[in-house]
């Protein structure tokens, strides 16, 4: 896909402009925050568009030496590189100007609840929190815990967690869905592999005018923590339970000690997924061509098997297998796994583009 001479200078202008704008020192709150947005956003498609621009020059350069039988063969040589790295450049700006989910940029809320499996399932609950909290640590990225149910032998039933950084919801939103483990159990004496699950959910987490909460429309309730104990649970009803009546969503935060604390946790979680509501009913369109990509993100859909034994991790959307297991599951090694997820999406979009 061949960007036109005009858009390449368009794309520069735009960008010089919003240098300038930035560099006044003019700019104050509001229309700061906006003009930094725009030119975060706009920074990796304007390098790309001077890289195009510029090959494209040269290349007509190195063209006009053709007629200079003393420079001919050099730049025979030098067109033969630059007509090879040419189309990737351009590929390469194609995808940078797709148009981006607007939640993108945002931060997100990582919900992973035990499935089928028992307390197999609850340990690979906890495997996956600590696999993502390990890519996030090496993403630059923040994880706070907003809600922890444990289970009684490790893992949990239930854990939620914000996390906050550059491009979060980006690079995690195509983690959301069933994620199946073959393994034996630490509990299993007769080496037999079983088979268990957990539901990972990737929300974009909204800025609060984003979504529009009236106060009138929640039921607040406050009770006391209950749990496996320890440092969790204690004897002041702390415990926060808030139901938004008009869609009957029920959040409910008791990890804090203070009630103060829980409440902002839980309405934290509640305009995540009241926001995640709006998008899908809003996006309806978006949100099937984008199946038929990578798969829906939904929760029911069974989306990586983590075969333990045989050391294997596959994507079953892309039909991808790594034999990086350990890797994976230590943190690192998911990058492999999302940059191939978002690239086969940008590709995808790319194609139908382009028809």
């Amino acid at each position: 896909m061949s960007v036109p001479a005009e858009r390449l200078d368009q794309i520069a202008n735009r960008f010089a402009e919003l240098e300038a704008r930035m560099a006044s020192g003019q700019l104050e709150g509001e229309a700061f925050v906006q003009a930094s947005r725009d030119y975060a956003e706009l920074e990796p498609v304007a390098k790309v568009a001077a890289e195009v621009k510029s090959a494209r020059e040269e290349i007509a350069s190195l063209e006009e030496m053709l007629g200079d039988p003393e420079m001919k063969a050099m730049a025979e040589e030098e067109l033969a590189e630059l007509r090879k790295r040419l189309p990737e450049v351009e590929r390469a700006l194609a995808i940078a100007m797709l148009p981006r989910d607007s939640a993108d940029s945002k931060p997100a809320m990582l919900e992973i609840r035990a499935g089928t499996g028992g307390d197999e399932a609850a340990l690979f609950a906890g495997d996956l929190y600590r696999m993502y909290e390990r890519f996030a640590a090496e993403q630059g990225w923040t994880v706070e815990p907003v809600s922890m149910s444990a289970s009684e032998v490790g893992g949990f039933k239930e854990v939620i967690a914000n996390v906050t950084g550059t491009g979060v919801f980006a690079k995690l939103k195509f983690e959301s869905g069933v994620h199946r483990v073959q393994r034996v159990p630490e509990t299993e004496s007769g080496g037999r592999i079983h088979t268990s699950a957990a539901t990972v959910a990737v929300l974009p987490e909204p800025d609060e005018v984003d979504v529009q909460i009236d106060p009138g429309d929640l039921k607040i309730d406050v009770y006391r923590a209950s749990g496996a104990g320890g440092q969790h649970v204690n004897t002041t009803d702390s415990a926060v339970r808030i139901t938004h009546l008009p869609t009957n969503t029920v959040v409910t935060c008791q990890d804090g000690r203070s009630q103060h604390k829980n409440r902002e946790k839980a309405m934290q979680v509640l305009r995540t997924r009241l926001y995640d509501a709006q998008r899908e009913a809003t996006q309806g369109a978006e949100a099937e061509a984008r199946k038929a990509m990578v798969g829906s993100g939904d929760r029911s859909e069974r989306i990586r098997t983590y075969n333990f034994p045989q050391g294997r991790v596959t994507d079953h959307r892309i039909g991808l297998t790594l034999q990086k297991l350990p890797q994976i599951m230590a943190g690192p090694g998911l990058g492999e796994l999302v940059d191939a997820l978002i690239a086969e999406d940008e590709a995808k979009r790319l194609a139908a583009m382009s028809e």
